[in-house]
Parts: C-alpha cells; structure tokens; sequence
C-alpha cells in the first residue's frame, strides 16, 4: 500500500495524527529493507506470507538502526558547526523554494 494510505490508516485506528513527515520515517525503513540484501533475497525466494513473516521477526532491527542513524545525525548536526552550516543552508534553500511555489 502506498505510506500516505500507511499514514491515513494509522491515523484511523488507533486515533493518531501522524503527517507527510512522520511518514518519512517508513521511507526510511523500506529504503533500508530494500538495501538489505538479506532481506531482499527473502523477498525474492518467499512468498509474501513467507516473506511478511520473516520481515517481522527482522523488523525490530530496521527499527533501531533507524533510530540510531537518526541520532548520528542529531548527534553532529548539534557538535559540529560546519555541518550544521552546510544543512543549514541546502535545508534554507528547499524550504524557501517549496514554500514560495505554493
């Protein structure tokens, strides 16, 4: 299912109100799953109900990996200032194009 529709059944059942930035957070999974090559020769050798039930004894880990490059990036953006300065920057510059096209 594509995630915004992920993101609008979240929201329906359990009451959340999760947006396009939340759903960033599961591109991100499934861009990590994908590039597993573990994960993708599962995919391809399984069939879904096979697969889905391998992914879920995996996905806590795609969870925490996530997570903890997440917060490598917090992590230097907050330390070190050039880094900070170059997101800053190419960050400024998407935002104020987007918000300018609308």
């Amino acid at each position: 299912m594509p995630l915004s529709s992920l993101i609008d059944r979240l929201n329906e059942r359990f009451g959340t109100d999760f947006n396009e930035a939340d759903q960033l957070f599961f591109d991100q999974i499934r861009a990590s799953a994908e590039r597993n090559e573990t994960i993708s020769e599962a995919a391809r050798a399984n069939n879904f109900t096979n697969f889905a039930a391998y992914l879920d004894r995996t996905l806590d880990e795609l969870f925490i990996a996530r997570m903890e490059g997440n917060e490598e990036i917090f992590n230097r953006v907050m330390t070190d200032d050039a880094f900070r300065s170059a997101a800053r920057e190419h960050l400024a510059r998407e935002i104020f194009e987007s918000v300018r096209e609308l």
